[in-house]
């Protein structure tokens, strides 16, 4: 299966790059919406009174959804057209994002977020399929997945910044209602893009829908579980029954003359490779990028627009690798870009191990700017090598699950890393907790860092600052425990990517393989 397809090639027109505008804004958007809310929920949360249980469905169901249908919507945009699929797709996201911002039960404010995540994983793949279907030209399709990729950075990183300043002006309702104006413009501008689909294509297979579901959505929540007290047997469990269905799926999609997915692919050498490459790379990121943004905020007592804003200006350097890494891999290797830029990852994260509770800000920001540009080539390139690796009628299925190895990616760092992370923190914080806390300030304290910072609200001043003390200390040794792991994932996935990855042409050549 050839990187690129036989179909005549040509350059993009000004008009190609306006539609690309189009397609990097719900990108950003769609992953702002993932971040924004956590910052929201303590409002939102005096205002609706969910239980713990709603809470969790609030911010989770939204994830949960778009991951577990982005193959599917990719599937079915490769039928009935990309375009028709983002425009749906936006109209629907507008819309319901003003129901939400106006709901008042939190039952129903799970089931607006439910269908906000539905929405979502309508134009994740669908704006990586176009970008395909509109960009032709080999080394200008890649610049264009490497800016949309940037995208998705800044998305992510905007999330706290927009979230901290509609908090401070409005209310948690307008982080719904941002979303609005940019989804009409995404209405407004999808004509200027094609709306390519395969006409050969049969129906789609609604059981292999359910099984996709049924595969995703319990590895997702088990892994998420595997970072809290008490839920092994539940996580565990979960994992299992995920893994399961996915084998039911597998089975299924070998039998169908019109699969759902062709997991043929995995069978080439490039799309596995680099799909592992991606999942090892997010994985690292995920882990250590909560704790950075964690420390920022409780260790070294930032406002949450000011720790969006260190993390912002981090990511426009993403942005600016993202559009290298495209242009430089017409000249080097794509394989041997990756490694090399997973290996400039590792001394970030090698930087991390040395940050301190005390005076470590410089330190943790030079490491963070060493690191998370470096993320650039995995992600642009990456992508660019599966879905390309693809026939072009199946550009969609094959975004949707780039798309979702990176979710998978990020949720198995957060739970896995970050649960290493917590466990360091609760074997230090123990020993210097001082003598004499009353006995819901020494459990909450040991719990994690934030519990520490409100049992110490309570406490006379001195008594106060030897808790947070010990507290942030125990913290910092898990975020250099994380970064340790960090390093040595990151490391195996520059590994891969030489030895998966490393035999194929620059873009600028013409593939011989």
């Amino acid at each position: 299966m050839s990187l690129t397809d036989s179909s005549p090639t040509q350059r993009a027109r000004p008009k190609d790059w306006l539609g690309l505008a189009v397609l990097v804004l719900p990108a950003l958007l769609l992953f702002m919406m993932l971040t924004i809310l956590f910052l929201a929920i303590p409002q939102m949360a005096a205002d609706l009174r969910p239980s713990s249980s709603q809470t969790l469905w609030i911010i989770d169901i939204y994830g949960f959804l778009m991951a577990g249908l982005l193959v599917t919507m990719g599937t079915l945009g490769d039928r009935i057209g990309h375009r028709r699929l983002l425009i749906t797709g936006a109209a629907v996201f507008a819309v319901v994002s003003v129901i939400a911002a106006t709901t008042s039960d939190p039952a129903m404010m799970i089931v607006w977020r439910a269908v906000l995540g539905i929405a979502a994983a309508t134009q994740m793949p669908a704006t990586l399929g176009l970008i395909f279907s509109t960009f032709t030209d080999p080394r200008q399709r890649g610049l264009a997945v490497g800016i949309w990729s940037g995208g998705i950075s800044v998305g992510t990183a905007l999330g706290p910044v927009i979230g901290g300043a509609l908090l401070e002006a409005f209310s948690w309702r307008a982080a719904f209602l941002v979303a609005v104006p940019v989804m009409v413009i995404v209405a407004i501008g999808a004509p200027l893009l094609p709306n390519p689909r395969n006409p050969a294509a049969g129906r789609l297979d609604l059981f292999s829908v359910a099984l996709t579901l049924a595969t995703l959505l319990p590895i997702v929540y088990g892994v998420k579980e595997l970072g809290k007290d008490g839920r092994l047997a539940v996580a565990v469990a979960a994992i299992v029954i995920g893994l399961a269905f996915g084998a039911w799926f597998v089975v299924r999609q070998l039998r169908l003359p019109e699969p759902l997915l062709d997991v043929r692919l995995f069978a080439n050498r490039v799309v596995s490779g680099a799909l592992g490459v991606f999942l090892l790379a997010a994985t690292a990121l995920g882990g250590v990028y909560l704790l950075i943004t964690q420390y920022l905020q409780l260790v070294q007592g930032l406002s949450p627009l000011q720790a969006g804003l260190w993390v912002l200006a981090v990511a426009a350097l993403l942005v600016l690798v993202s559009t290298a890494s495209p242009i430089l891999a017409r000249r080097f290797r794509p394989g041997r870009l990756i490694a090399t830029g997973l290996a400039v990852q590792v001394a970030g994260y090698l930087m991390l191990t040395q940050v301190g509770a005390v005076g470590g800000l410089p330190l943790l920001v030079a490491g963070f700017i060493v690191l998370y540009p470096a993320v650039a080539p995995s992600m642009a390139l990456t992508t660019n090598l599966v879905v390309g690796s693809a026939p072009p009628q199946k550009a969609g299925a094959a975004s949707g699950l780039a798309t979702t190895c990176s979710d998978l990616g990020i949720s198995l760092g957060i739970a896995i890393i970050g649960s290493i992370a917590a466990a360091v923190y609760r074997g230090q914080v123990a020993a210097g907790l001082p003598a004499g806390l009353p006995p819901e300030a020494a459990a909450a304290s040991r719990d994690s860092l934030d519990g520490a910072l409100t049992a110490a609200q309570t406490l006379p001043g001195e008594l106060g600052a030897a808790v947070l003390a010990p507290a942030r200390e125990a913290f910092a040794a898990g975020l250099t425990t994380a970064a340790v792991i960090a390093a040595v994932i990151a490391a195996a996935a520059a590994v891969l990517a030489l030895r998966r990855l490393g035999v194929i042409p620059p873009t600028g050549n013409t593939p011989g393989h």
